[in-house]
C-alpha cells in the first residue's frame, strides 16, 4: 500500500500520517527501489492504534507512552479524566439542546423575546423579581445591573452560570433580601441628577457591598478583580448618571477587597 491509501483506510490524511512518522509515533517504512514506501498490514494496524488513542483525546506524548508502554498504571488514569471530560461535553451538549428546543418552540409562533436568549433559570428569576409589579421592574439602576446579569449569564461558562444562578435563586426566594435589594436601588435612583462627591455616593457603596453574599461574591471575583485594576473598563458603566457611577466603583474596590 501507497502513504495516500493506508491513510484513506485509517480515515486521516497522508499529511497527519507523515507528522506521526516525524513525532516517533508510526514506524515509516524504508523506500523500495520504485522510490516509494510501501506500507503493510502491520503498518495500518498501528496507525489505526494511533488514530483511536488521538480520537480519544491522548496528546501526542501521551500516545507515544501508550504505544511503548511506559504508561502502566498511569494509563488508568488518563482515561478516567478523558471519560469525565466527555461526560462533562455531554451534559454541556445535552443542556444546550434543551435550550434550543425552547428557543425553536417559541420562535416558531413568533413568541420569541429578549430574555429568552438567557438561560431558562435567570430568565425565570427575572420574570420573578423584575417583573412591573415590583420596584424593581420599574428602577432604572436595577434595570441596568439586570442588563449586566444578563450579559453575565450570555458569556459565561456552563459551570459558571450554574454557580451564579446558585447565588441568586436564595437572594430572590427571601422577602427580606428583596426588600433590601428594593431599598438599595431606591436609594441608587435617587443619585441620577447627583454629582460624584455627594455625600450619599460612599454609605450606599458600603451598603451595597455589605448586601452581596459570599458565595456570589466568589462567582464575581474574576470580573471584580479585573474591573478594580481597570474601572473604566467596567460594562454598561457609561449608561449610569456620574453619582451612580461612583457608587459602583467604590462598591466594586470595597468587594474586590474582601476577596482572598
Amino acid at each position: 500500500m501507497r502513504i495516500g491509501e493506508i491513510a484513506a483506510m485509517a480515515g486521516t490524511t497522508t499529511r497527519a500520517v507523515r507528522h506521526y512518522h516525524h513525532q516517533g509515533l508510526l514506524p515509516e517504512p524504508p523506500r523500495r527501489a520504485n522510490g516509494y514506501r510501501e506500507y503493510t498490514l502491520r503498518d495500518a494496524v498501528e496507525l489505526a492504534r494511533v488514530r483511536r488513542l488521538t480520537e480519544l483525546g491522548l496528546s501526542l506524548d501521551e500516545v507515544r507512552d501508550v504505544l511503548a508502554d511506559d504508561m502502566g498504571r498511569d494509563l488508568h488514569e488518563v482515561l478516567l479524566e478523558l471519560d469525565a471530560d466527555l461526560a462533562r461535553q455531554e451534559r454541556a451538549i445535552r443542556e444546550r439542546r434543551e435550550r434550543l428546543a425552547v428557543l425553536l418552540e417559541k420562535a416558531a409562533v413568533s413568541e420569541l423575546r429578549p430574555d429568552d436568549v438567557v438561560s431558562p433559570e435567570l430568565s425565570e428569576l427575572f420574570g420573578t423579581v423584575f417583573t412591573s409589579t415590583t420596584d424593581l421592574g420599574k428602577s432604572p439602576a436595577a434595570a441596568w445591573d439586570r442588563e449586566l446579569f444578563a450579559l453575565m449569564d450570555t458569556t459565561a461558562t456552563e459551570e459558571d452560570r450554574r454557580r451564579l444562578m446558585a447565588a441568586l435563586t436564595p437572594m430572590a426566594a427571601d422577602p427580606a433580601v428583596m426588600a433590601q435589594g428594593h431599598d438599595l436601588y431606591r436609594r441608587l435612583d435617587e443619585l441620577a441628577g447627583a454629582d460624584p462627591g455627594d455625600p450619599r455616593v460612599a454609605p450606599l457603596a458600603a451598603a451595597f457591598a455589605a448586601y452581596l453574599p459570599d458565595d456570589l461574591l466568589a462567582v464575581l471575583a474574576p470580573g471584580l478583580t479585573q474591573a478594580a485594576a481597570d474601572p473604566a473598563g467596567v460594562p454598561l458603566l457609561d449608561d449610569l448618571a456620574p453619582a451612580q457611577a461612583e457608587v459602583v466603583r467604590q462598591t466594586i474596590d470595597q468587594l474586590a477587597a474582601r476577596l482572598p
